[in-house]
C-alpha cells in the first residue's frame, strides 16, 4: 500500500493545508484542489447525498496527485468507517465523538486484528488492486490510516482529555458550529466560552500528542485557528467559496464593485 504522505507532518505539528467539500463531487476536482496546493482533501458524507459510489471514483481521481483522499463519515460505526477504508480513503473523520468508549470502538472499526475487529478486503481499491504480503498490507494500513474525531458537542468538549488518549486517535478536529449549538450560544464565535473551547482543545491535543484539525471559511479564521495551535486545516466550504467568487465578478460586471 502506498504511504500518506501528509501523516508525520501532521503528528509533528506541521501546518497543513487541506479542503473540505460538500457539492462539488466532480471527477476534476481533486486535481483542482492538488494545484491549488491542497495536501488532502475531505469529502463529506455526512450533511451531503454522497454515497459510497461516487466516493469511490473520488478516491481513484486522487491516484497520482500529490493529494490525499479522506471523508467524514455519517457516525462512527463500522459499517461507515471499515467501507470508507476499504474503498481507499487515507484518513476518516468521524462527526461528535464525545466518549472514551466511543474513541475506542471507532479505532477498532479502524484496525484489523489483534488491533481491532476490520474485516480484510484485500486485493481491492484500498490497494491499488494489488497482491502481496498480507502481514505487510495490513501493518502498512495501520501506519497509513489517520483517524479524525470531531469534538462538537458538549459532552466531547467534556471527555476530551480521555478521547485524546485513546491509541490510534490521531487529530481531534473542532466542528465550529455544533459545537456552538451545543454549548447554548449557537454561531456566537466571539463567546469568551467558545474561545476556550477551542483553546481546550489545542491543549489536550498537545499533552498527548496528538494533532488539532479546524474548518476555515475565510482569512480571518484562519488567522485565527493557526495563533491557536490548529495545524491541519480544511479551506471550505467549497459551495461558499464559489458563491463568493462569481458574486465578487458579477458585482464587478453590474457596476455595484467598489
Amino acid at each position: 500500500m502506498t504511504p500518506n504522505a501528509i501523516k508525520h507532518d501532521v503528528m509533528a505539528g506541521k501546518t497543513i493545508a487541506g479542503a473540505m467539500v460538500f457539492e462539488f463531487f466532480s471527477p476534476g476536482m481533486s486535481a483542482i484542489l492538488a494545484n491549488a496546493g491542497c495536501r488532502f482533501v475531505l469529502y463529506d458524507m455526512e450533511h451531503t447525498g454522497l454515497g459510497y459510489e461516487t466516493l469511490k471514483w473520488l478516491f481513484s481521481s486522487c491516484r497520482g496527485l500529490p493529494i490525499e483522499p479522506m471523508v467524514r463519515v455519517p457516525r462512527g460505526e463500522y459499517t461507515w468507517l471499515a467501507r470508507a477504508l476499504d474503498l481507499g480513503a487515507r484518513g476518516v473523520m468521524i462527526p461528535m465523538v464525545e466518549s472514551r468508549e466511543q474513541a475506542l470502538s471507532i479505532v477498532s472499526a479502524c484496525r484489523y486484528p489483534p488491533q481491532g475487529r476490520r474485516g480484510a478486503a484485500f486485493g481491492f481499491a484500498q490497494c491499488d488492486y494489488l497482491g502481496g504480503d498480507v502481514r505487510v498490507k495490513i501493518a502498512e494500513s495501520h501506519a497509513r490510516t489517520m483517524v479524525i474525531a470531531q469534538i462538537e458537542t458538549e459532552h466531547g468538549l467534556a471527555n476530551v482529555e480521555e478521547i485524546a488518549a485513546v491509541d490510534g486517535i490521531d487529530v481531534l478536529w473542532v466542528g465550529h458550529f455544533d459545537l456552538s449549538n451545543f454549548m447554548g450560544i449557537p454561531g456566537q464565535f466571539s463567546d469568551p466560552r467558545f474561545e476556550a473551547a477551542m483553546r481546550k482543545v489545542v491543549e489536550v491535543c498537545r499533552r498527548h500528542g496528538k494533532a488539532a484539525g479546524f474548518m476555515a471559511t475565510d482569512s480571518a479564521w484562519i488567522e485565527r485557528a493557526r495563533e491557536m495551535g490548529y495545524s491541519m486545516i480544511a479551506a471550505g466550504t467549497d459551495n461558499g467559496l464559489l458563491q463568493n467568487a462569481f458574486a465578487a465578478l458579477v458585482d464587478q460586471i453590474d457596476g455595484r464593485a467598489p
